[in-house]
Parts: structure tokens; sequence; C-alpha cells
């Protein structure tokens, strides 16, 4: 992907290892405290921390290298969290999406590393993803040679992960492993109660194209039957050329677009601008990389249902 801004490098982590031997904080949302009578795991952001809690229930001490309310693209790994990354049973994380992560997974010696990326099926993703044909789109997929990592927005493929975590830690603590599979199942069952939510909330709507600032919602607009085009690309603070934006008011007008969605965590400044522009609303839709105050609800499954009911609002639900 091209969505590494920042990089930490093999010199900078082995250094930040050796600084991070010392006293640990005991923040449990930076993955600074590790070593506990129980299953530690450190997930590297919220929604791989969420499927972690609900697998592994009081069997388990899970931290986030992600505090809330920071953009997990930018990460960047204190001393603090690669020492307890490297004292953790296990590490569950997003191959390609934190190349920051990525450096220190590859050089630690915890034991299970987990790669939800290969527990379900990526795709190459651009600014438009979804079944409309956007003849009247003239720019550019410069992006499709990404792999998107937003899997987690599809309730289907983060079902067949969560299946994954699962068998991960049941292999890696046996003791609890029929816990596991039981959190498990129970997960993945409102997991596909939630699919169907959304295929039944979004099967009739006045229009099937919606307008968002990054590239975050292209599984759930194929899941579903929609089209998403993004202002930016995969990269959420890269910057839309005069055409692209030219292309969007033309686009709206055309397919009967009435919003313009932001998020939470990266400003909303050119969703603003374009919405004002094009005479459109602006809404939230939100990517659930983080839970902050300014969330739509407390977890991943009642931020799915704000964003499902944005989604139909927008879309003019029948």
């Amino acid at each position: 992907m091209n969505v590494r801004r920042r990089h930490i490098s093999g010199i900078a982590i082995a250094a930040a290892t050796a600084l991070g031997l010392g006293t640990l904080s005991a923040c449990s949302d930076s993955a600074s405290a590790a070593n506990t009578d129980k299953f530690d795991v450190v997930a590297a952001f919220y929604p791989l921390q969420y499927l972690a809690e609900q697998i592994g229930g009081d069997h388990v001490h899970v931290t986030s290298l992600t505090k809330p309310g920071q953009e997990p693209h930018d990460l960047e790994i204190s001393a603090q969290q690669t020492a307890a990354l490297g004292e953790s049973d296990a590490v569950l994380y997003l191959k390609n999406l934190q190349p920051a992560v990525d450096d220190a997974v590859s050089q630690s010696e915890v034991r299970t590393k987990i790669d939800a990326a290969s527990l379900t099926t990526l795709e190459k993703h651009g600014n438009e993803v979804g079944g409309h044909a956007a003849s009247h789109d003239t720019s550019k997929n410069d992006e499709l040679t990404d792999l998107d990592p937003h899997i987690w927005l599809d309730p289907v493929r983060y079902a067949q992960v969560a299946q994954g975590v699962g068998k991960a830690f049941e292999k890696a603590d046996p003791k609890n492993a029929a816990d596991y599979r039981t959190r498990t199942a129970a997960l993945v069952k409102k997991l596909d109660a939630l699919n169907t939510e959304f295929k039944t909330g979004l099967a009739d709507t006045k229009t099937k194209v919606f307008i968002t600032t990054h590239a975050a919602f292209g599984y759930l607009a194929e899941r579903y039957g929609l089209t998403e085009e993004a202002i930016n690309g995969l990269d959420p603070e890269s910057e839309p050329s005069a055409e692209r934006v030219k292309n969007l008011e033309k686009m709206a007008k055309a397919d009967g677009v009435t919003t313009v969605f932001y998020e939470t965590l990266v400003s909303d400044k050119t969703a603003k601008t374009i919405a004002a522009d094009a005479n459109l609303k602006t809404d939230v839709l939100d990517p659930i990389e983080g839970i902050t105050a300014k969330s739509r609800g407390k977890d991943y499954f009642s931020v799915q249902q704000a964003n499902l009911k944005a989604l139909q609002k927008a879309l003019g639900s029948k």
C-alpha cells in the first residue's frame, strides 16, 4: 500500500527495544502492560482489540498499540510499547496497515503472531468501489494497486477474521480452548445478524451511491450493492485533485447523491467544502478505527448500527 507516511526503521525499533526494557507504564490502552497471569494479547488498533476482548473474555489481558482518537495509519511505536510487545503471549495486527507495527512484529520474539489480513480475502480498491459504472467520472483510479485493509467494516469478512483469531487463541492457550470456541461462535452469530440487518436495511434505496472522505467503505459497499465514491483514496489525509472534486460534484448531481460523509478522526474541512459547493448535506460515517467521545456508539456494533442509519438516511431508504 501507499499509506506509508511515517516509517520506523529496523535500527530505530531495535533502539526502542533497548530503551524500553525499563519500567513499564500501567496504561491499559497503550500496550504498555504485559506479562500478567492471563493470556496477554497486544492488538494493533481498535477493531482487533475488540475481537480479542470479545473472544478472550476473562482469560485474556488485551492492550492496544493505538490510543483512542489516534489515527492508526500514522502510528509510531514507543519504547514502552515495543518492550511490552516482546513480553506478550500474542500479537494481533493487520499487515500493511501500520508500517511501524509490521516492523516491530517482524523483529519481536512473541510466539503467536496473528495477521488478520491472512484470515480473510483482501482486494485492490481505489477511489471508486462498487457496482456503479461512473461513466461520467473521468478521473484516474491511481490507487488500484493498493490492497484495501478496511476488512472490519464488512461484517462477513470481520466474522471470518474472528473465526481465525479464535482458532489461534485455542492453539496458543489450549487450557481455555473451549471457552474461546464458545465466545467466537457467539460473536460470529452477532456479526451474521448485523450482516442481515445491513442487507435488509439497504436493499431498497433511491440511490446506491455515497461519497466519503477516504476509501474506507469499499468492502461494505460491495457487500450490499452500493458504490462508494471517495474524495481521497485509501490514505485518509491525502488531498484530492481539482479534477476529482469537479467529477465528484458532477457525479453527485447525476446519481442523486444527497450527502458527503466525513469521519471522526480526520478533518472534515474538505468534505464540508465540497458539500457546500455542490449544495449537499454532510454527515458522519465512522470507519471505526477507534472509539472516542465523538463516536456514535460505545463499541463496534453500536457504531455500525449508527452507520447503517446514516446510510439509510443519505441513500433514501424506502
